[in-house]
């Protein structure tokens, strides 16, 4: 799953440190996520998703694998 986290944190300035602790999660979270390394919980893409005034959609890119 793609996301478009660290494109929406930088167009508005937000550091990860930042936004890490609006959404109570570690910075390193925020990274990983970013990375593309680590999928969030349904309740952590919510937050992100309010955090940001998008839907999930708009922050979370799901690719089904052509396989």
């Amino acid at each position: 799953m793609k996301n478009r986290l660290e494109e929406l944190r930088k167009a508005r300035g937000i550091r990860q440190e930042e936004l890490a602790a609006a959404l109570e999660v570690s910075r390193q979270t925020i990274g990983s996520l970013e990375n593309g390394r680590y999928n969030p919980s349904i309740l952590l893409a919510f937050k992100i998703a309010r955090y940001f005034g998008l839907t999930i959609e708009d922050i979370f890119l799901y690719e089904e694998d052509e396989s």
